[in-house]
């Protein structure tokens, strides 16, 4: 091997080296990879982390708020420069919100804030807008009254009580809320409790759930039962678009989980070159119908 050759590959080595010591270490706690919502907001921040040339690293809470904290916990250890974190609750996130705070690490939540600590920028869609945009189209389709049942998101969750918040406001003096009753964001739990409020209740026009999982799960249990009832989501995810497509599904909210990951990747990648960011971030919604 010539000189020239050796010095320009020892150069080579040395300048990947420099690009690699420069990649900023971004943290990434999701709620649950279980949802396909947060595996597209997982791929999301995982494309734009790889864009901008960032080291991203991604630990599953489980829905488990534990898990939660031993997870920014290890973050932590291996020093990343800045905490995502999409939050199992916003209660309980606080105590991992407080250890970012404790080792100086900024913190950006993702769609579902934190009740306290220190945190950064929020990036989220506007879920009360989100529920109110449902609640609307529900009042218009059943001709300004009727019989509704809510099937909840994990209680303590700033997006169930944001999602509520907005489809109660529409509904307001207009439905009648026959049932209202938490089903965890859970396909499975959805379908469960959709089947005890269906033996409950004769008269049930339509159904709101505050995330598609929960929307699907009632669906089947709405079709076992041959009863004529709509129901309304919130997500889009891929498989409640393709029920809207298919007539099943009446609308869902579509909320961009992979522009609420890319943003907030593009958040992180601000906080690190100390430059300003908001304090709310909002993500564009739109009715899929």
């Amino acid at each position: 091997m010539s000189k020239f050759k050796k010095l320009f590959g020892i150069a080579g080595i040395f300048l990947a080296f420099a690009a690699s010591a420069s990649a900023e270490r971004i943290g990434l706690v999701i709620s649950t990879q279980n949802n396909p919502f947060f595996v597209t907001l997982k791929e999301g921040a995982e494309a734009k982390a790889k864009e901008l040339g960032h080291d991203l690293i991604v630990l599953d809470s489980q829905d488990n708020p534990a898990k939660e904290l031993g997870n920014v916990e290890d973050l932590l250890v291996k020093g990343v420069d800045v905490l995502l974190i999409n939050p199992t609750d916003s209660d309980a996130v606080v105590s991992s919100v407080k250890a970012a705070n404790r080792s100086k690490i900024p913190v950006v939540t993702l769609d579902r804030a934190a009740n306290g600590g220190n945190v950064v920028s929020h990036v989220a869609s506007d879920n009360v807008l989100g529920g109110e945009m449902a609640g609307n189209f529900i009042v218009e389709k059943l001709g300004g009254k009727g019989k509704v049942v809510e099937l909840e998101g994990i209680p303590g969750t700033t997006a169930a009580r944001d999602r509520g918040t907005g489809f109660n406001k529409a509904a307001a003096g207009k439905l009648e809320v026959v049932a209202k009753q938490a089903a965890d964001f859970d396909r499975t739990k959805g379908l469960n409790v959709m089947e005890n409020i269906l033996q409950a209740q004769p008269e049930i026009q339509a159904v709101f759930a505050h995330n598609d999982e929960m929307a699907l799960g009632a669906l089947k249990a709405i079709e076992a039962s041959g009863r004529d009832i709509f129901v309304v989501g919130f997500d889009a995810t891929d498989d409640a678009v393709a029920a809207v497509k298919e007539g099943k599904l009446a609308a869902t909210v579509a909320q961009k989980p992979a522009e609420i990951g890319a943003i907030g990747v593009e958040v992180a990648d601000k906080i690190v070159k100390k430059q300003a960011v908001e304090k709310n971030v909002p993500v564009a919604l739109e009715l899929v119908k």
